[in-house]
């Protein structure tokens, strides 16, 4: 289908797509407890003439629906995430959140929004489209263990050759998208490192073992493992976001926790980085001593687009938005995503959707309560999907 065709179609769903935005940005919904979230795409599927699988994962908040297409072709999946962040909304949109501290400042609306869009789109013309397209719409992508995996569990993948998924970034314009070949974004881990020392009186410091004094020089210990563990080339990140206690100014504290949170862009040195904790901790606590206990937590993988799907997807949004509308090589960034667990079982492409308003130069990140997007973007997603899905085998062969 070529871009003529491909945007006459996407036209046609333009206030559907504007409309299931706004709904799901006014009604958003945490990560495991996105119910109505997922009675309402379901129910927008089922008017389309889909029958979707509902009530997949723990929460029973994941769904799948199935195209079979008209033609011969590949199964190709395409997922999109659902849940919203405990962050106040801070902006005056008509359609904000209705929800007390909950808000959808990521932009999975729009994700949800985009997919439905397309899912409607394709639909429409049914019999030329090529093959299987199997919409994941998952739940909890926010809250690690995620949905991904419990989607896979149900049998997201079963028969499929290729994934996509994108996600919005403000800091490409609305009409843009970008990718990036091999590591786009970084494992995330997290640990709570406690230090046990033992508590007394605060004028006789001596006679104890100042769990506060030990945890400082810890945290700055912890800090030097990157600069001098880590190889120069390989981006790494360990950051303590938070450290308890403490009960009085003139009580030595015998215990504090630390918590904190690594990202890596290398499996080598994700692996690396539990150790290098453990053996930096215990050395500095046993100089003074104290002990500590590591509770470490492996959370989502480094997300690795496979360099030939990457290009596919490429092509699919050159012939969709046009060639000086696509950046190719975008940076890898470090906060994580669970869609690297579909990209460790089948090859794929995650890509960035930009969302950014032309012009303007506030433009608040995700996760804040003033995070806006510019719907512009909404049917670009759109056509680049349906461009995908409809010239999947032709770009492949290119």
């Amino acid at each position: 289908m070529e871009r003529e065709r491909i945007w006459a179609l996407v036209d046609t769903q333009r206030e559907f797509v504007l409309a299931a935005r706004r709904h799901l940005h006014r009604h958003p919904e945490l990560s495991f407890q996105e119910h109505e979230t997922a009675a309402y795409v379901a129910a927008r599927l089922r008017e389309m003439g889909y029958t979707p699988r509902t009530g997949l994962g723990r929460s029973g908040t994941g769904l799948i629906a199935v195209l079979e297409g008209g033609r011969p072709g590949p199964a190709l999946a395409l997922r999109a995430d659902m849940d919203a962040l405990p962050v106040q909304e801070l902006t005056d949109l008509p359609f904000r959140s209705v929800r007390d501290g909950v808000m959808h400042a990521c932009g999975h609306d729009a994700h949800t929004a985009v997919l439905l869009g397309a899912a409607r789109a394709l639909m429409a013309v049914r019999e030329q489209v090529p093959g299987r397209v199997v919409f994941l719409f998952q739940h909890a992508e926010e809250w690690p263990p995620g949905g991904a995996l419990e989607l896979i569990a149900a049998g997201a993948l079963d028969g499929v050759e290729a994934v996509f998924g994108l996600h919005q970034g403000t800091d490409l314009n609305a009409g843009q998208m970008g990718f990036t070949a091999g590591p786009r974004q970084a494992s995330a881990d997290t640990f709570t490192l406690t230090v046990h020392g033992r508590g007394g009186h605060g004028a006789f410091p001596h006679r104890t073992v100042d769990a506060v004094q030990v945890a400082a020089l810890v945290v700055t210990a912890l800090h030097e493992i990157v600069s001098r563990r880590v190889p120069p080339l390989q981006p790494a990140v360990l950051s303590i976001g938070a450290i308890h206690g403490g009960t009085a100014p003139n009580v030595i504290a015998p215990e504090v926790t630390l918590r904190g949170t690594v990202r890596a862009l290398d499996a080598s040195v994700r692996d690396l980085m539990p150790r290098e904790i453990e053996r930096v901790a215990h050395g500095v606590a046993a100089a003074w001593g104290a002990e500590v206990t590591l509770d470490y937590q492996r959370g989502y993988p480094v997300l690795v687009n496979d360099p030939g799907m990457t290009e596919v997807a490429r092509r699919a949004a050159v012939l969709a938005l046009g060639p000086e509308n696509v950046v190719m090589g975008l940076p890898p960034v470090m906060a994580g995503e669970d869609f690297a667990y579909y990209l460790e079982r089948v090859p794929g492409c995650f890509a960035t959707l930009g969302v950014g308003m032309p012009g303007s130069s506030d433009r608040s990140p995700s996760h804040s309560g003033a995070f806006l997007l510019d719907e512009a973007a909404l049917p670009c997603g759109v056509a680049y999907y349906v461009a995908l899905v409809t010239n999947f085998t032709r770009l492949r062969a290119e």
